[in-house]
Protein backbone atom coordinates (compact mmCIF):
# COMPACT_ATOMS: atom_id res chain seq x y z
CA UNK A 1 0.00 0.00 0.00
CA UNK A 2 1.57 3.52 -0.60
CA UNK A 3 1.95 5.85 1.97
CA UNK A 4 0.57 9.33 1.22
CA UNK A 5 2.48 12.19 1.41
CA UNK A 6 2.23 16.22 1.67
CA UNK A 7 4.78 18.30 0.19
CA UNK A 8 4.83 21.64 1.81
CA UNK A 9 7.54 23.92 -0.09
CA UNK A 10 7.81 23.86 -3.87
CA UNK A 11 10.68 25.74 -3.70
CA UNK A 12 14.23 24.35 -5.51
CA UNK A 13 14.56 21.76 -2.58
CA UNK A 14 10.62 20.84 -2.56
CA UNK A 15 10.50 20.18 -6.34
CA UNK A 16 13.26 17.56 -5.94
CA UNK A 17 11.49 15.78 -3.06
CA UNK A 18 8.20 15.91 -5.43
CA UNK A 19 10.35 14.38 -8.08
CA UNK A 20 11.56 11.46 -5.83
CA UNK A 21 7.95 10.82 -4.06
CA UNK A 22 6.13 10.80 -7.48
CA UNK A 23 8.69 8.06 -9.08
CA UNK A 24 9.13 6.02 -5.75
CA UNK A 25 6.88 2.88 -6.08
CA UNK A 26 5.83 3.10 -2.83
CA UNK A 27 4.81 6.79 -2.06
CA UNK A 28 1.65 8.81 -3.30
CA UNK A 29 2.01 12.67 -3.48
CA UNK A 30 -1.60 13.84 -2.23
CA UNK A 31 -0.33 17.75 -2.11
CA UNK A 32 1.64 20.41 -2.52
CA UNK A 33 1.72 23.18 -0.58
CA UNK A 34 3.06 26.49 -1.12
CA UNK A 35 1.73 30.69 -0.81
CA UNK A 36 3.13 31.13 -3.69
CA UNK A 37 0.30 30.36 -7.00
CA UNK A 38 3.11 30.33 -9.50
CA UNK A 39 5.05 27.85 -7.52
CA UNK A 40 2.61 25.88 -7.36
CA UNK A 41 1.96 26.31 -11.13
CA UNK A 42 4.94 25.57 -12.48
CA UNK A 43 4.91 21.76 -10.02
CA UNK A 44 1.90 21.57 -11.94
CA UNK A 45 3.55 22.06 -15.54
CA UNK A 46 6.94 20.23 -14.34
CA UNK A 47 5.82 16.80 -13.61
CA UNK A 48 2.38 17.10 -15.12
CA UNK A 49 0.09 16.37 -11.67
CA UNK A 50 -2.67 14.19 -11.77
CA UNK A 51 -5.88 16.10 -11.32
CA UNK A 52 -5.92 14.64 -8.02
CA UNK A 53 -2.97 16.14 -6.58
CA UNK A 54 -4.04 18.93 -4.29
CA UNK A 55 -2.09 22.21 -4.79
CA UNK A 56 -2.91 24.52 -2.07
CA UNK A 57 -1.58 27.65 -0.92
CA UNK A 58 -2.18 27.14 3.12
CA UNK A 59 -0.99 24.11 4.81
CA UNK A 60 -4.70 23.89 6.95
CA UNK A 61 -6.36 23.03 3.76
CA UNK A 62 -4.78 19.68 3.49
CA UNK A 63 -4.48 18.94 7.10
CA UNK A 64 -7.30 16.81 7.23
CA UNK A 65 -6.70 15.32 4.15
CA UNK A 66 -7.93 11.83 3.76
CA UNK A 67 -5.10 8.99 3.14
CA UNK A 68 -2.48 11.18 4.19
CA UNK A 69 0.17 9.70 6.34
CA UNK A 70 3.52 11.70 6.22
CA UNK A 71 4.28 14.91 5.36
CA UNK A 72 7.41 16.14 3.79
CA UNK A 73 8.84 20.04 5.30
CA UNK A 74 11.14 22.04 2.72
CA UNK A 75 10.22 25.72 4.04
CA UNK A 76 12.53 28.38 5.37
CA UNK A 77 14.29 26.96 8.30
CA UNK A 78 12.17 29.50 10.84
CA UNK A 79 8.84 27.30 9.99
CA UNK A 80 9.90 23.66 10.74
CA UNK A 81 9.23 23.89 14.00
CA UNK A 82 5.48 24.78 13.59
CA UNK A 83 4.71 23.07 10.77
CA UNK A 84 6.58 19.98 12.30
CA UNK A 85 5.06 20.22 15.67
CA UNK A 86 1.61 20.81 13.57
CA UNK A 87 2.12 17.48 11.84
CA UNK A 88 3.26 15.46 14.40
CA UNK A 89 0.41 16.58 16.99
CA UNK A 90 -2.36 15.28 13.58
CA UNK A 91 -0.72 11.92 13.77
CA UNK A 92 1.73 12.28 10.92
CA UNK A 93 5.16 11.07 10.47
CA UNK A 94 7.75 13.89 9.15
CA UNK A 95 10.27 14.33 7.24
CA UNK A 96 12.09 17.67 7.53
CA UNK A 97 14.78 19.49 5.89
CA UNK A 98 17.61 20.56 8.13
CA UNK A 99 17.94 22.29 10.25
CA UNK A 100 14.98 20.98 12.15
CA UNK A 101 14.85 23.93 14.18
CA UNK A 102 16.82 26.78 15.07
CA UNK A 103 16.83 26.07 18.57
CA UNK A 104 17.56 23.11 21.00
CA UNK A 105 14.38 22.97 23.24
CA UNK A 106 12.40 23.17 19.85
CA UNK A 107 14.40 19.96 18.71
CA UNK A 108 13.78 18.40 21.52
CA UNK A 109 10.56 19.28 22.16
CA UNK A 110 9.87 17.94 18.19
CA UNK A 111 11.61 15.01 19.40
CA UNK A 112 9.24 13.96 22.73
CA UNK A 113 6.33 15.14 20.72
CA UNK A 114 7.03 12.61 18.14
CA UNK A 115 7.87 9.57 20.72
CA UNK A 116 4.48 10.77 22.05
CA UNK A 117 2.69 10.44 19.35
CA UNK A 118 4.38 7.28 18.09
CA UNK A 119 5.73 8.68 14.64
CA UNK A 120 8.48 9.28 12.81
CA UNK A 121 10.62 12.16 12.93
CA UNK A 122 13.29 12.14 10.08
CA UNK A 123 15.39 14.83 9.35
CA UNK A 124 16.90 15.29 5.69
CA UNK A 125 20.79 15.08 6.48
CA UNK A 126 20.95 14.18 3.00
CA UNK A 127 24.80 14.40 2.79
CA UNK A 128 24.77 10.84 5.21
CA UNK A 129 23.09 9.17 2.16
CA UNK A 130 26.03 10.02 0.22
CA UNK A 131 27.71 7.27 -1.88
CA UNK A 132 30.98 8.94 -1.09
CA UNK A 133 30.17 9.64 2.86
CA UNK A 134 29.55 5.75 2.91
CA UNK A 135 32.46 4.44 1.06
CA UNK A 136 34.92 7.58 3.10
CA UNK A 137 32.92 6.12 6.64
CA UNK A 138 34.93 2.66 5.44
CA UNK A 139 37.92 3.64 4.61
CA UNK A 140 38.30 5.15 8.00
CA UNK A 141 36.99 2.87 9.95
CA UNK A 142 39.76 0.29 8.22
CA UNK A 143 42.47 2.68 9.36
CA UNK A 144 43.80 2.98 5.97
CA UNK A 145 44.21 6.81 6.40
CA UNK A 146 46.79 5.49 10.09
CA UNK A 147 46.81 7.59 12.52
CA UNK A 148 44.26 10.95 11.84
CA UNK A 149 46.14 14.29 12.21
CA UNK A 150 43.26 16.92 11.31
CA UNK A 151 40.71 17.60 8.90
CA UNK A 152 39.01 20.94 6.96
CA UNK A 153 36.50 21.78 4.79
CA UNK A 154 35.40 24.41 2.48
CA UNK A 155 31.80 24.86 1.64
CA UNK A 156 31.13 28.43 -0.35
CA UNK A 157 28.93 30.00 -2.71
CA UNK A 158 28.08 32.81 -4.39
CA UNK A 159 24.18 33.76 -2.90
CA UNK A 160 21.80 32.29 -2.07
CA UNK A 161 21.83 34.75 0.79
CA UNK A 162 19.34 33.36 3.44
CA UNK A 163 16.67 35.78 5.17
CA UNK A 164 16.21 33.47 8.45
CA UNK A 165 19.72 32.02 9.33
CA UNK A 166 23.10 32.80 8.84
CA UNK A 167 26.23 31.12 6.96
CA UNK A 168 26.79 29.21 10.20
CA UNK A 169 23.31 27.33 10.50
CA UNK A 170 22.59 27.49 6.66
CA UNK A 171 25.86 26.01 5.59
CA UNK A 172 27.88 24.21 8.56
CA UNK A 173 25.25 21.01 9.05
CA UNK A 174 26.91 18.96 6.28
CA UNK A 175 30.21 19.17 7.10
CA UNK A 176 29.86 18.88 10.77
CA UNK A 177 27.52 15.81 10.29
CA UNK A 178 30.22 14.10 7.96
CA UNK A 179 32.92 14.53 10.38
CA UNK A 180 31.19 13.23 13.46
CA UNK A 181 30.11 10.12 10.70
CA UNK A 182 33.73 9.68 10.12
CA UNK A 183 35.00 10.08 13.10
CA UNK A 184 32.48 8.01 15.41
CA UNK A 185 32.99 11.31 17.64
CA UNK A 186 31.20 14.33 18.78
CA UNK A 187 33.17 17.58 19.31
CA UNK A 188 34.04 18.50 22.65
CA UNK A 189 35.47 22.03 22.22
CA UNK A 190 34.21 24.07 19.35
CA UNK A 191 34.79 27.75 18.36
CA UNK A 192 33.23 29.72 15.33
CA UNK A 193 34.48 33.53 14.27
CA UNK A 194 32.77 35.24 11.58
CA UNK A 195 31.95 38.17 9.22
CA UNK A 196 29.26 40.47 8.06
CA UNK A 197 29.49 42.22 4.84
CA UNK A 198 27.64 45.29 3.43
CA UNK A 199 24.75 43.86 0.82
CA UNK A 200 23.17 45.78 -1.52
CA UNK A 201 19.81 46.72 -1.28
CA UNK A 202 17.23 44.10 -2.60
CA UNK A 203 19.39 40.85 -2.61
CA UNK A 204 17.44 38.21 -3.85
CA UNK A 205 17.09 34.58 -2.01
CA UNK A 206 17.85 32.44 -5.39
CA UNK A 207 16.74 29.35 -4.11
CA UNK A 208 13.14 30.79 -4.08
CA UNK A 209 13.41 33.46 -6.45
CA UNK A 210 11.87 36.08 -3.73
CA UNK A 211 13.41 39.11 -2.01
CA UNK A 212 13.87 39.69 1.55
CA UNK A 213 10.13 41.17 1.60
CA UNK A 214 8.59 38.52 -0.30
CA UNK A 215 10.32 35.93 1.41
CA UNK A 216 9.17 37.31 4.55
CA UNK A 217 5.60 37.48 3.64
CA UNK A 218 5.64 33.82 2.67
CA UNK A 219 7.44 32.93 5.83
CA UNK A 220 4.57 34.78 7.40
CA UNK A 221 1.98 32.87 5.38
CA UNK A 222 3.46 29.55 6.27
CA UNK A 223 4.06 30.26 10.28
CA UNK A 224 2.49 33.84 11.32
CA UNK A 225 3.85 33.19 14.70
CA UNK A 226 8.16 32.37 13.81
CA UNK A 227 8.34 35.60 11.38
CA UNK A 228 12.18 36.46 11.70
CA UNK A 229 13.46 39.01 13.54
CA UNK A 230 16.99 38.69 12.39
CA UNK A 231 17.22 40.58 9.06
CA UNK A 232 19.76 39.09 6.86
CA UNK A 233 21.90 42.60 7.24
CA UNK A 234 22.71 41.35 10.91
CA UNK A 235 23.88 37.60 9.72
CA UNK A 236 27.54 36.44 9.44
CA UNK A 237 28.40 35.80 5.91
CA UNK A 238 31.52 34.30 6.36
CA UNK A 239 32.39 31.79 9.34
CA UNK A 240 35.66 30.05 10.50
CA UNK A 241 34.13 26.68 12.66
CA UNK A 242 36.64 25.00 14.53
CA UNK A 243 35.38 21.80 15.92
CA UNK A 244 37.82 19.67 18.66
CA UNK A 245 37.16 15.94 18.73
CA UNK A 246 38.36 13.68 22.01
CA UNK A 247 41.28 12.20 20.56
CA UNK A 248 42.77 15.53 19.78
CA UNK A 249 41.57 15.14 15.83
CA UNK A 250 40.39 19.22 14.81
CA UNK A 251 38.41 19.93 12.53
CA UNK A 252 38.39 23.40 10.53
CA UNK A 253 35.28 24.46 8.19
CA UNK A 254 35.35 27.50 5.85
CA UNK A 255 31.75 28.64 5.18
CA UNK A 256 30.68 31.86 2.86
CA UNK A 257 27.60 32.58 0.78
CA UNK A 258 29.12 35.61 -0.90
CA UNK A 259 31.93 33.81 -2.32
CA UNK A 260 32.44 33.86 -6.56
CA UNK A 261 34.54 30.34 -5.90
CA UNK A 262 31.53 27.85 -5.21
CA UNK A 263 33.36 25.15 -3.12
CA UNK A 264 31.85 21.59 -1.32
CA UNK A 265 35.70 19.76 -0.90
CA UNK A 266 35.74 18.46 2.90
CA UNK A 267 39.53 16.56 3.51
CA UNK A 268 40.92 14.16 6.45
CA UNK A 269 44.51 14.27 6.68
CA UNK A 270 46.32 11.05 8.17
CA UNK A 271 49.47 9.62 8.95
CA UNK A 272 49.19 7.12 5.96
CA UNK A 273 47.33 9.30 3.47
CA UNK A 274 44.44 11.98 2.80
CA UNK A 275 40.96 11.35 1.78
CA UNK A 276 39.05 14.39 0.08
CA UNK A 277 35.23 14.37 -0.83
CA UNK A 278 35.26 16.71 -3.73
CA UNK A 279 31.55 17.27 -4.85
CA UNK A 280 32.56 20.00 -7.60
CA UNK A 281 34.60 17.07 -9.00
CA UNK A 282 31.69 14.84 -10.45
CA UNK A 283 33.89 12.72 -12.13
CA UNK A 284 36.47 12.47 -9.13
CA UNK A 285 34.47 12.83 -5.91
CA UNK A 286 36.21 10.89 -3.44
CA UNK A 287 39.89 10.52 -3.74
CA UNK A 288 42.78 8.85 -1.78
CA UNK A 289 45.78 10.43 -1.61
CA UNK A 290 48.17 7.37 -0.07
CA UNK A 291 51.36 7.64 1.39
CA UNK A 292 53.42 8.57 4.42
CA UNK A 293 53.11 12.21 6.26
CA UNK A 294 55.93 10.98 9.12
CA UNK A 295 58.45 8.39 7.09
CA UNK A 296 60.24 6.48 10.22
CA UNK A 297 56.94 6.56 12.09
CA UNK A 298 55.95 3.68 13.77
CA UNK A 299 52.84 3.09 11.34
CA UNK A 300 55.20 2.94 8.45
CA UNK A 301 56.57 -0.28 6.39
CA UNK A 302 59.90 -1.34 7.60
CA UNK A 303 60.97 -1.94 4.10
CA UNK A 304 60.14 1.05 2.71
CA UNK A 305 61.13 2.76 5.14
CA UNK A 306 65.01 1.20 4.61
CA UNK A 307 64.96 1.89 0.82
CA UNK A 308 62.82 4.95 0.38
CA UNK A 309 65.08 8.61 1.58
CA UNK A 310 63.82 10.62 4.68
CA UNK A 311 61.53 13.64 3.57
CA UNK A 312 58.97 15.30 4.94
CA UNK A 313 56.12 13.88 2.83
CA UNK A 314 55.83 10.95 0.18
CA UNK A 315 52.05 10.64 -1.88
CA UNK A 316 53.36 8.15 -3.70
CA UNK A 317 49.92 6.41 -5.00
CA UNK A 318 46.82 8.79 -6.44
CA UNK A 319 43.38 6.64 -5.53
CA UNK A 320 39.81 7.99 -7.38
CA UNK A 321 37.41 5.18 -5.40
CA UNK A 322 34.41 3.89 -7.21
CA UNK A 323 31.22 5.11 -5.80
CA UNK A 324 27.59 3.52 -6.29
CA UNK A 325 25.33 5.62 -9.16
CA UNK A 326 22.39 6.63 -7.01
CA UNK A 327 20.95 10.26 -6.03
CA UNK A 328 21.69 10.95 -2.50
CA UNK A 329 18.19 12.36 -1.73
CA UNK A 330 16.31 9.36 -2.96
CA UNK A 331 18.19 7.15 -0.54
CA UNK A 332 16.89 9.51 1.92
CA UNK A 333 12.88 9.53 0.69
CA UNK A 334 13.74 5.37 0.40
CA UNK A 335 14.80 5.23 3.96
CA UNK A 336 11.96 7.65 4.89
CA UNK A 337 8.83 5.52 3.70
CA UNK A 338 10.55 2.21 4.99
CA UNK A 339 10.69 4.19 8.66
CA UNK A 340 6.92 4.97 7.92
CA UNK A 341 6.30 1.77 7.24
CA UNK A 342 8.08 -0.53 9.77
CA UNK A 343 7.49 2.66 12.35
CA UNK A 344 11.16 2.69 13.32
CA UNK A 345 13.73 5.44 13.33
CA UNK A 346 16.71 5.72 11.18
CA UNK A 347 20.16 6.27 13.55
CA UNK A 348 21.54 8.40 10.97
CA UNK A 349 18.66 10.75 10.35
CA UNK A 350 16.43 10.23 13.18
CA UNK A 351 15.50 13.81 15.32
CA UNK A 352 17.62 12.56 17.92
CA UNK A 353 20.65 12.65 15.54
CA UNK A 354 19.45 15.88 14.99
CA UNK A 355 19.25 17.30 18.50
CA UNK A 356 23.00 16.44 18.90
CA UNK A 357 24.03 18.25 15.61
CA UNK A 358 21.67 21.26 16.57
CA UNK A 359 23.30 21.49 20.40
CA UNK A 360 26.79 21.69 18.37
CA UNK A 361 25.35 24.60 15.76
CA UNK A 362 23.86 26.71 18.79
CA UNK A 363 27.03 26.24 20.88
CA UNK A 364 28.96 27.54 17.75
CA UNK A 365 26.48 30.37 17.71
CA UNK A 366 27.06 31.14 21.16
CA UNK A 367 30.65 31.15 20.16
CA UNK A 368 30.27 33.43 17.39
CA UNK A 369 28.42 36.13 19.62
CA UNK A 370 31.07 35.85 22.15
CA UNK A 371 34.11 36.93 19.47
CA UNK A 372 35.56 33.07 18.79
CA UNK A 373 35.24 31.96 22.78
CA UNK A 374 36.07 28.31 22.48
CA UNK A 375 33.14 26.68 24.21
CA UNK A 376 31.82 22.94 25.28
CA UNK A 377 28.56 21.74 23.59
CA UNK A 378 25.74 22.54 25.89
Amino acid sequence: MKIGIAVLGAGRWGVNLIRNFLEHPNSQVLAVVDPNRDSLAAVQKQFNLDASVILATDWSQVQALPGLQAVAIATPASTHYTLAAAALKQGYHVLAEKPLALNLTEAIELCQLAEKQQRQLFVDHTYLFHPAVDRGQRIIQQHQLGKLRYGYAQRTHFEPVRHDVDALWDLAIHDIAIFNTWLEQMPIEVRAIGTVFPKKSGIRNQESGINKEEAAEIENQFSPSLLTTNPAEKLADLVWVTLTYPDGFQAFIHLCWLNPDKQRRLTVVGSLGTLIFDEMSPETPLIVQRGNSDLGGEENNFWESAIIAPQPTSLRHREVLSLEQVEPLRRVCDRFLNCVQTNTPCLTSSGAASVELIRILSTLSKSLELGGQPLIPF
